[in-house]
């Protein structure tokens, strides 16, 4: 039987099943959707050919045309559901007005830092965040229907730690103590850095991203106290700042290394799911995060380069263990430059290849 008009209509007005954004808003999908962070980057050949084309990390995150070919270039080689943005948690800095450099082999700089300078003194050069809007723009425009695509910045906190010190650094001992010795003055960094992380992320998702993740790479080295003022309250201010402006987006929160302090940050920061890095016992998870809260994670990067017999043991354990929650499949951190391109394949045939 021919479909009416109206019928067509109907499913040409329906919009497209995004597995990524099902789940993470509260839907279990099987199997469950798939992305990696740092998907796009250094373990891919046409990644690394297209950097040597350019003058340095940030001449790259700073085009809008190379950073959308290097965003949608993993979703050429691998079936994954998530496009992830190309970009750096210290463009937020920059807008803020610091100096940023990577400087080859040794990483990011950022200048003057903050535990020797004023915060006061920076210039704020908001149209820094322009060209990434541009990616997003580029990106929307070429991703397929059924591709979720999200935006990313630094968590505060992780942010801060940079800001301070200037670079990155073990153990975030500058930041940590200028923390305890001037908490007025951290607190205002803190605040400087939510308002433009808020302006940014709003950006992103006005130019077109579908969800939102907030790294907080560095959250494992604080103590109890501080995780929850440096944390907790800084990232709560920032989600509920963002859902009031748009309640359909939502946020992942990947505080690494927050270990134990994991169902406190579920609790009391509102966001809509939790990643978990690769020291985070599955199991445990599962049973001591909120029933129903989508869960992101946590391959570890060294199993996937292993490859074979390992890796395969390593997912059917994630799967097993969020077998009947909404999951969203991924590392526990990013992957590592030296990952084989098979192993890759490997892992999205075990995750993609029988149902649970």
């Amino acid at each position: 039987m021919a479909s009416s008009p109206e019928l067509s209509s109907l499913v040409a007005a329906a919009p497209a099943d995004k597995p990524l954004l099902a789940v993470l808003r509260g839907e279990r999908r099987d199997p469950p959707p798939l992305w990696m962070m740092r998907q796009a980057g250094r373990y891919l050949p046409e990644y690394r050919a297209l950097r040597a084309t350019r003058d340095g990390f940030l001449g790259l995150a700073y085009d809008p045309e190379a950073a959308a070919e290097v965003t949608l270039q993993p979703l050429r080689r691998f079936a994954f559901d998530g496009a992830i943005l190309f970009s750096d948690i210290l463009i937020v800095p920059h807008a803020i007005g610091q100096h940023l450099e990577f400087v080859a082999g040794e990483g990011p700089r950022l200048s003057p830092p903050l535990a020797n300078a004023s915060l006061d003194d920076l210039q704020p050069v908001l149209e820094r965040l322009d060209p990434i809007y541009g990616t997003v723009r580029r990106v929307k425009a070429a991703l397929s229907p059924q591709t979720t695509f999200l935006g990313f910045a630094g968590s505060p906190w992780t942010v801060a730690t940079y800001m301070v010190a200037g670079q990155g650094s073990r153990e975030q001992s500058e930041a940590r103590r200028f923390a305890y010795a001037d908490p007025v003055r951290f607190q205002a960094i803190i605040e400087r850095i939510e308002e433009v992380t808020l302006t940014y992320l709003s950006g992103q998702i006005e130019a077109g991203v579908d969800a939102l993740q907030l790294f907080d790479s560095w959250s494992g080295s604080l103590a109890p106290a501080e995780f929850e003022r440096w944390v907790i309250a800084p990232t709560a201010r920032l989600v509920s700042a963002l859902k009031q402006r748009y309640p359909h987006i939502p946020i992942i929160g990947f505080p690494k290394g927050a270990g134990g302090k994991l169902a406190a940050y579920a609790r009391l920061t509102g966001v809509d799911a939790i990643g978990l890095d690769e020291t985070v016992d599955p199991v445990w998870a599962n049973a001591e995060l909120p029933a129903g809260l989508p869960i992101q994670g946590n391959l570890d990067p060294l199993a996937l380069i292993a490859g074979g017999e390992m890796l395969r043991n390593a997912v059917e354990r994630i799967l097993d263990a969020f077998a009947g929650r909404p999951h969203v499949f991924n590392l526990g951190h990013g992957i590592q430059q030296d990952t084989p391109i098979d192993h890759v394949d490997q892992l999205v045939a075990l995750v993609k290849g029988t149902p649970r």
